[in-house]
Formats: C-alpha cells, structure tokens, sequence
C-alpha cells in the first residue's frame, strides 16, 4: 500500500488557490489550460475513488478534460474529491481483487499506483503553471519513477502511448522528480513562458 495523502495534499492546496485568471493559462500539457487540467483532477478523481471502494464500476469511463465543465464550486468542491480518493486509497481491500478506472480492468494494486501517477505528474503539471514549487515526498516519488519506467526507453513508444507524451531527456544526476517527469514526456525545466 501506498500513501496518496501527500500527492493529494499538494494537488489540493494547488486548486484551492488557483486564480480564475489562470485557468485559461497553458500547462506542462500541451492539449491541456489549467482549467482542463482541473476539470481532469476533479473526474480522475471522482474514477479513482470509485476504483479504491468498487462502486460504480460500470460507469467507469475516461475523466473530461474540459474547463467548461468544472463546476460553480470547483475551488473547494475538487479538492474535496482529491482528498477523498487519498482516503479510499487507505482501506487495504482497495489494493486487492480486481477493479476499473477510465474504462479499464486493473488490479486493485496497480488502480492505486495509477492514481498516485495521476495525483503527483498533474500536480507537479498544475505547479508548473502556476509558477510554484512542487515538493513532494520521496516515496511518493520513487513508486510513480517505479511505474512509469516501466513505459521508459526504446521500443516502448505503442506501450506509452495514450499514457504519456515522448520522453524528454534529463541527465541521470538530476533530481529523481526531474527525472521521473521526464520518463513520463515533460520537460522539467518548463514554464509558461515557453508558450509562445
């Protein structure tokens, strides 16, 4: 089992504080404003808790990626979701048996580390954007390093797809959050101002 209540925290505190001014602003994300990466949070959400308790299974459908969906109280509303997938996440029956997020079958063990992928490279993505520091911990860290080498390397370009954008190389020296973004195809050393 794993811990999502750091990654969660922090993607929490993120929106919480968001300005409406900003959610037009580009993302790390390419396809993606920080109100779409927002309305994302608030849906991987909603899915992931769904994993942890395996309710509502059969709904389970890819989250929207749409700022004109997010809700009148997405402020207080989103967070509330995030940190309540963190608590599913902490019953040790959400990590065993079979289950299903975005419209796919998983165990319950890799539904957890996915949703931790979710949590910790959108935060950092939603940290980016709005010009912040993202500081999570090191286990959280290590396990999404963990998970998304697994998509890392030659040959590994159809296993990725879908999942994550063209690796970006960072030198082996640099720190392991660095390094984990990278594998997972940004740039760690991205900022809004790249956006032409």
């Amino acid at each position: 089992m794993l811990d999502l209540g750091p990654a969660a925290w922090q993607m929490a505190a993120l929106i919480g504080s968001t300005p409406d001014t900003m959610l037009g602003a580009p993302t790390p994300c390419p396809a993606y404003t920080v109100g779409d990466l927002i309305d994302h949070v608030g849906g991987l959400s909603v899915a992931f808790t769904n994993a942890a308790t395996k309710r509502d299974l059969a709904d389970s459908a890819p989250p929207s990626v749409d700022a004109s969906h997010l809700p009148a109280d997405w402020r207080t509303s989103i967070p509330r979701a995030v940190n309540a997938m963190a608590d599913a996440w902490r019953d040790p029956d959400a990590w065993t048996g079979m289950t299903r997020a975005g419209g796919v079958d998983l165990p319950g063990e890799v539904g957890g580390l996915v949703a931790l992928d979710e949590l910790l490279l959108h935060g950092w993505d939603l940290a980016r954007a709005l010009g912040r520091p993202y500081n999570c911990d090191e286990t959280s860290i290590a396990a999404v390093h963990g998970f998304v080498s697994q998509f890392s390397g030659p040959g590994q370009e159809e296993a990725r797809a879908g999942l994550f954008g063209p690796e970006v190389h960072v030198d082996a020296g640099a720190p392991l959050l660095h390094r984990t973004v990278g594998m997972a195809g940004r740039d760690p050393a991205w900022s809004p101002a790249d956006v032409s």
